[in-house]
Protein backbone atom coordinates (compact mmCIF):
# COMPACT_ATOMS: atom_id res chain seq x y z
CA UNK A 1 0.00 0.00 0.00
CA UNK A 2 1.36 3.43 -0.98
CA UNK A 3 1.81 6.20 1.61
CA UNK A 4 -0.88 8.81 2.29
CA UNK A 5 -0.18 12.49 2.92
CA UNK A 6 -2.77 14.60 4.73
CA UNK A 7 -2.61 18.38 4.87
CA UNK A 8 -4.54 19.56 7.92
CA UNK A 9 -5.30 23.29 7.76
CA UNK A 10 -7.24 25.97 9.63
CA UNK A 11 -10.31 26.94 7.57
CA UNK A 12 -10.87 30.05 9.73
CA UNK A 13 -7.42 31.26 8.65
CA UNK A 14 -8.36 30.68 4.97
CA UNK A 15 -5.48 28.27 4.35
CA UNK A 16 -7.41 26.00 1.98
CA UNK A 17 -5.84 27.45 -1.19
CA UNK A 18 -2.32 27.14 0.23
CA UNK A 19 -3.07 23.55 1.23
CA UNK A 20 -4.54 22.70 -2.18
CA UNK A 21 -1.48 24.14 -3.93
CA UNK A 22 0.89 22.13 -1.71
CA UNK A 23 -1.19 19.00 -2.37
CA UNK A 24 -0.97 19.59 -6.12
CA UNK A 25 2.81 20.02 -5.93
CA UNK A 26 3.23 16.82 -3.92
CA UNK A 27 0.99 14.84 -6.28
CA UNK A 28 2.89 16.11 -9.30
CA UNK A 29 6.29 15.30 -7.79
CA UNK A 30 5.39 11.96 -6.18
CA UNK A 31 2.65 10.63 -8.47
CA UNK A 32 4.23 7.16 -8.60
CA UNK A 33 5.16 7.02 -4.90
CA UNK A 34 2.03 8.36 -3.17
CA UNK A 35 -1.31 6.61 -2.92
CA UNK A 36 -3.21 9.70 -1.82
CA UNK A 37 -2.92 13.33 -0.79
CA UNK A 38 -5.85 14.63 1.21
CA UNK A 39 -7.03 17.90 2.70
CA UNK A 40 -8.53 17.97 6.18
CA UNK A 41 -9.99 21.06 7.88
CA UNK A 42 -8.75 21.38 11.45
CA UNK A 43 -10.89 22.36 14.40
CA UNK A 44 -7.85 23.99 16.04
CA UNK A 45 -7.43 27.67 15.15
CA UNK A 46 -4.11 28.43 13.46
CA UNK A 47 -3.27 24.79 12.90
CA UNK A 48 -1.37 23.63 9.83
CA UNK A 49 0.11 20.14 9.85
CA UNK A 50 1.43 17.69 7.30
CA UNK A 51 0.86 14.04 8.16
CA UNK A 52 2.33 10.93 6.58
CA UNK A 53 0.08 7.94 7.26
CA UNK A 54 -1.46 9.92 10.16
CA UNK A 55 1.93 10.71 11.76
CA UNK A 56 2.77 14.43 11.97
CA UNK A 57 5.89 15.19 9.92
CA UNK A 58 5.50 18.99 9.89
CA UNK A 59 3.67 21.27 12.30
CA UNK A 60 3.57 25.01 11.60
CA UNK A 61 3.35 25.88 15.30
CA UNK A 62 6.28 23.64 16.23
CA UNK A 63 8.48 24.80 13.33
CA UNK A 64 7.45 28.48 13.57
CA UNK A 65 6.69 28.84 9.85
CA UNK A 66 4.87 27.33 6.89
CA UNK A 67 6.91 24.84 4.90
CA UNK A 68 8.48 26.13 1.72
CA UNK A 69 7.62 23.79 -1.14
CA UNK A 70 11.28 22.81 -1.56
CA UNK A 71 11.52 21.98 2.16
CA UNK A 72 8.30 19.95 2.07
CA UNK A 73 9.27 17.99 -1.04
CA UNK A 74 12.66 17.14 0.48
CA UNK A 75 11.03 16.05 3.74
CA UNK A 76 8.50 13.82 1.98
CA UNK A 77 11.15 12.42 -0.39
CA UNK A 78 13.47 11.56 2.49
CA UNK A 79 10.66 9.59 4.16
CA UNK A 80 9.05 7.78 1.21
CA UNK A 81 11.60 7.68 -1.64
CA UNK A 82 15.11 8.62 -0.44
CA UNK A 83 16.68 7.61 -3.77
CA UNK A 84 14.46 9.96 -5.81
CA UNK A 85 16.07 13.03 -7.36
CA UNK A 86 14.11 16.24 -7.02
CA UNK A 87 16.05 18.02 -9.75
CA UNK A 88 16.22 21.77 -9.06
CA UNK A 89 14.60 21.28 -5.64
CA UNK A 90 17.73 19.44 -4.52
CA UNK A 91 19.99 22.42 -5.21
CA UNK A 92 21.13 24.48 -2.25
Amino acid sequence: MKPKITLEYCPKCHWLLRSAWLAQELLTTFEAELGEVGLRPSEIAGSFKVLLNEEVIFDRKREGHFPEIKELKQLVRDLIAPEKSLGHSDRK
